[in-house]
């Protein structure tokens, strides 16, 4: 009774540890007529080989939000122009900066990372007063097929504009920028980061 004991134990530990871990077990194996299992299994010449798997945990908070839109939108450059006049880090065009009360010159902005990063912090509070009620009735919950996220909603918003985000929780309407990026594509690439605004 003891050995069965012994055996469903162990086959119980066995389990839990291979549900988390890869696991190569070399056993002697002995056999006895005495025992109620044929092939029991001996504790004291069994030897377990546990190996963790290495886990990346990607830590997604305010700067690594901010890393991965600047990345996305100018490869962190805070000089860059675009095509269609977008300027900086996170490519502001003149409208949204009069909007946010930043009248500087081109010149200016494309010059100071800080002022940059101001207009960011800005619009980010902008885009989430404007769209407090749909972030907090949707966050969590899937909408037209998007897992809802307020990091999410905020990128979209940078992208597309807090209306268009409007729309689109209203509508299922979808808005492509000059460069045919979806702007539910943002939901989704920035979905799940803790903000600090």
């Amino acid at each position: 009774m003891k050995t069965l004991l012994n055996v469903t134990v162990t086959a119980i530990s066995l389990f839990c540890i291979m549900a988390f871990t890869s696991i190569k077990v070399n056993q002697k194996v002995e056999k006895t007529s005495e025992s109620l299992n044929p092939n029991p299994i001996d504790l004291k010449t069994t030897s377990i080989e546990i190996t963790a798997p290495k886990v990346d945990i990607e830590i997604k908070d305010h700067s690594a939000f901010l890393e991965a839109i600047g990345h996305f939108e100018s490869g962190n450059r805070y000089t860059v122009v675009n095509r269609y006049g977008y300027m900086g880090r996170y490519q502001f065009g003149k409208s949204t900066l009069t909007t946010l009360d930043i009248n500087v010159s081109k010149k200016t902005f494309l010059n100071s990372p800080e002022l940059q990063e101001e207009a960011m912090h800005k619009l980010l509070l902008h885009n989430r007063k404007s769209l407090k009620r749909f972030i907090e009735k949707y966050e969590g919950t899937q909408v037209h097929g998007i897992h809802i996220t307020e990091s999410g909603v905020l990128a979209a918003a940078h992208l597309a504009g807090a209306g268009n985000v409007r729309k689109f929780f209203r509508k299922g309407y979808e808005f492509k920028d000059g460069n045919g990026t979806k702007m539910t594509s943002y939901m989704k690439i920035f979905s799940g980061y803790q903000l600090d605004i």
